[in-house]
């Protein structure tokens, strides 16, 4: 069974957020063992004004609203997994470590690779090399960081849920009941992981950012933050595209350095872990009457709730 919606979701705090179509859950392991469960409907601007489906431009909105969601739904696991005793964050907190996350984003990936070449441009030869250096130095920050906030203790933990929710999705792809046995059998890694798509916008940027020219620091900057929706859009449509062909052989070259970026993203996750993020898919799926395989006959899931 190949579902015409492309499910997916992300790894939460004590977690898993799941996404269809028109409905969004997310499922939190509460320190007393309990999953607790949360569902809310979803909307697209997209489907208010169709052109925002063309593609190449569908990528850059759809990384605003699912980054919107994210955020959101990140919130939503922290204050879910807190003792009850504990005092749930406050919208200004929210924000306010949003904003942060963001600014760090940008300092690291966007603004010092750029003074660092911006500076030695002398030594680097023409913007084809500098771009190739500028790129090289994000993708390598971009490395150092993930290895760096990997070796947190609870960081560990989102990458377990992580794998646990390629392994979910996997499931339900392949068309098999969605339990932790048949769960735990499947890959950790998924063609169309966010976090394939972060290196694809950076090989990405390579080729663009060579268009900019050269300028001075403030020009190379603003730029670079410029053409990124552009960059977006054409790595949303790279993924969509490997993601469909993903089990063909000549896909699998494409695909592989995202895969094995991956590796250092997702952690084989423990059968709590898969119970939580087949909680969140099956909810989504039952508010949307999505049929599923059990028992080699296909039924609504809702039908077994």
């Amino acid at each position: 069974m190949k579902p015409c919606f492309q499910y997916g979701g992300m790894a939460v705090i004590e977690g898993v957020m799941m996404r269809g179509p028109e409905n969004a859950a997310v499922a939190v392991r509460k320190p007393n063992g309990e999953i607790e469960l949360e569902k809310e409907p979803v909307s697209s601007i997209a489907s208010r004004y169709p052109f925002l489906k063309w593609p190449f431009i569908r990528g850059t909105f759809v990384l605003i609203d699912s980054m919107a969601l994210g955020i959101r739904m990140l919130n939503k696991s922290a204050n879910m997994s807190m003792e009850e005793e504990e005092e749930e964050l406050t919208p200004m907190e929210m924000l306010v470590t949003g904003l942060l996350a963001f600014a760090l984003a940008i300092l690291l990936f966007v603004i010092l690779p750029t003074a660092a070449v911006h500076f030695t441009q002398a030594w680097l030869g023409g913007v084809v090399a500098q771009n190739l250096v500028e790129g090289i130095l994000r993708i390598a920050f971009f490395l150092l960081y993930v290895y760096a906030i990997s070796r947190m203790d609870e960081i560990e933990r989102v990458f377990m849920y992580h794998g646990a929710e390629h392994k979910s999705i996997l499931t339900f792809e392949s068309g098999e009941e969605l339990t932790v046995e048949n769960a735990r059998r499947h890959s950790t890694r998924h063609p169309r992981c966010g976090t394939s798509f972060l290196l694809i916008v950076m090989i990405l940027s390579i080729l663009v950012f060579v268009f900019l020219g050269e300028g001075t620091l403030f020009y190379r900057i603003w730029s670079r933050l410029a053409v990124l929706p552009i960059i977006a859009g054409l790595g949303y449509e790279f993924i969509k595209f490997s993601g469909r062909f993903y089990q063909n052989r000549w896909a699998g070259w494409i695909i592989a350095p995202g895969l094995w970026l991956q590796g250092l993203t997702t952690r084989e996750p423990d059968d709590t872990q898969l119970e939580v993020a087949l909680t969140a898919l099956k909810a989504v799926l039952a508010a949307e009457d999505q049929p599923v395989v059990m028992d080699e006959a296909l039924i609504p899931l809702g039908a077994t709730h």
